[in-house]
């Protein structure tokens, strides 16, 4: 005797289950982009030195953009810019955090936060620069010296 309850055996579940092909003409796209360099860059190359110059300054200060610029800057008009705009900005913000240093010793440490402010803003908009760049994008960063054009 066949169950009564909506549980059990249901029609259609032991059908073969295949994709319907496209109309005519019709061609299904790939999974993935065609593969190459990333855009905004001639190769991958460039773009890792954009991202040193961006990204590395967080731990080397403006050492690691000058870095980048020293390395490829000369061959490499997209990475020159990338390492232009991140060491002028390191450079700018490494004053500025020598000066809320030593606002804050010379005040006794009322200042404390003056140069953690001043770090939160280096790590973030270096972030920012960072997340840019590796779209392809060139970041201007912002209160930022043009010491180097």
């Amino acid at each position: 005797m066949p169950p009564t309850s909506g549980a059990g055996y249901q029609p259609g579940y032991d059908q073969a289950q295949y994709q319907q092909p496209g109309a005519y003409g019709y061609q299904q796209p790939g999974a993935y982009g065609a593969p190459g360099a990333p855009v905004g860059y001639t190769n991958s190359d460039e773009k890792t030195w954009a991202l040193i110059a961006h990204f590395g300054g967080i731990v080397l200060g403006f050492i690691a953009p000058l870095i980048a610029l020293l390395a490829k800057g000369n061959e490499s008009p997209t990475v020159k810019a990338h390492a232009n705009e991140a060491l002028n900005f390191h450079i700018t913000w490494g004053i500025a955090m020598i000066i809320a240093v030593v606002l804050s010793v010379c005040s006794f440490g009322i200042l404390f936060f003056v140069p953690i402010l001043v770090w939160i803003f280096i790590i973030v908009f270096a972030i920012i620069g960072g997340m840019k760049a590796n779209g392809g994008e060139l970041y201007r960063y912002p209160a930022t010296f043009r010491f180097i054009k």
